[in-house]
């Protein structure tokens, strides 16, 4: 928190945090009422103005008030700031602020500290039932691109088909590399914790190869090698993936997140990679966080016009490399070149926050 050893107007400084304590959501610059001590130190300028845009936003209960008021400020950023006017300037340290002109950005790293707090204590869920196996159903694997392989692969399984052993039929999910890309840095975000969006992506168009869960060519070797060239096909065209597996009915494709929603997740699972294990960090953010976001509202991310040419290009190499592989393929193979999608090219600050606000006035 930050050091207020100085006298200069604490008592204004006091009196705004009581506001509000109290639910109060007049700004710092407008506030004149004194109020006593309540603390050896004052909270932080992120930490206050937090507050304020939650009561701003619905009521707060005085048990999340407490913990915006204490919560550290996670990952790169600025230290928690002094109010100005209620501090005096010293020569060293930051200088105090106006929680005002405080980014977005700042605000955000006090939130996804306090929600990783609560994905941490909601707990690791008991694993999901599975169906009752059907010994007479062929096993299948599902790779290839995490989020249209993940969602499809479980419901097999509730559907009764058994785990997939080493020489099980691999199926290589894929589409245009566009939208991999995006799936890509989707898994990264919830799985294991990334760098934000534009640094990604800038890094990962320059590359002569698609990343790792998304390198279909790369994806597909490996599986021939384990389970053997006539086991292995890529699957381009996902409405004929159900009749590959023996269904009449389409997997569940589980259910996207916006873009604001993603960069959410990728904040707070950078906090929660380091409260967790990392065996507990994926389960953790899947069954606690994700689902109070698949509904949040915000159009979905997709590739930035800049990347185009690049992005075709590692696309017709891909292409190229599969059917020179000769490797089979469903569906056809200029499905891997990036189509126009509806979307944002990157998340904006002030959405992520909105999201935020609205997972901590759930809270009670």
């Amino acid at each position: 928190m930050a050091d207020d050893s100085d006298t200069s107007d604490l008592g204004r400084a006091w009196g705004w945090t009581a506001h509000l304590r109290a639910g109060g959501s007049t700004p710092w610059s407008q506030w004149a009422g004194a109020g006593a001590p309540a603390g050896s130190h004052l909270p932080g300028a992120q930490q206050l103005e937090l507050l304020r845009r939650l009561n701003a936003a619905g009521r707060v209960s005085a048990h999340v008030a407490t913990r915006v008021l204490e919560a550290s400020a996670a990952g790169r950023g600025l230290p928690d700031l002094p109010l100005a006017g209620g501090a005096q300037p010293r020569p060293y340290g930051p200088l105090p602020v106006d929680p005002a002109d405080l980014p977005d950005d700042e605000l955000l790293r006090v939130a996804s500290s306090v929600i990783a707090d609560d994905v941490v204590a909601a707990g690791v869920p008991e694993p999901v039932r599975r169906g009752l196996p059907r010994p007479w159903r062929r096993r299948y694997r599902l790779a290839g691109d995490p989020v249209l392989a993940e969602p499809r692969s479980a419901d097999l399984l509730t559907r009764g088909h058994r785990s997939p052993g080493r020489y099980s039929p691999v199926l290589v999910l894929g589409t245009d590399l566009g939208q991999m890309l995006v799936d890509a840095w989707t898994a990264r975000s919830i799985d294991e914790g990334t760098d934000p969006w534009r640094q990604w992506i800038d890094r990962a168009a320059r590359a002569d190869n698609p990343p790792e869960r998304v390198d279909l060519v790369r994806t597909a070797a490996h599986w021939r090698e384990e389970a053997g060239p006539r086991r292995v096909r890529v699957v381009l065209d996902l409405d004929e993936l159900p009749g590959l597996v023996g269904e009449h009915r389409a997997l569940d494709a589980g259910r996207g997140l916006s873009a604001d929603a993603v960069d959410l997740v990728r904040r707070v699972g950078l906090v929660v990679g380091v409260l967790a294990v990392p065996a507990e960090r994926r389960a953790l953010m899947r069954a606690n966080l994700l689902p109070r976001l698949v509904d949040a509202p915000g159009e979905p991310l997709v590739l930035p016009e800049r990347h185009s040419r690049a992005v075709r290009a590692m696309a017709n190499r891909q292409r190229d490399d599969l059917i020179e592989g000769g490797y089979a393929v469903v569906g056809r193979p200029d499905s891997l070149l990036p189509v126009e999608r509806p979307g944002v090219t990157e998340p904006a600050a002030a959405g992520v926050l909105a999201l935020a606000l609205h997972l901590l006035l759930e809270n009670k």
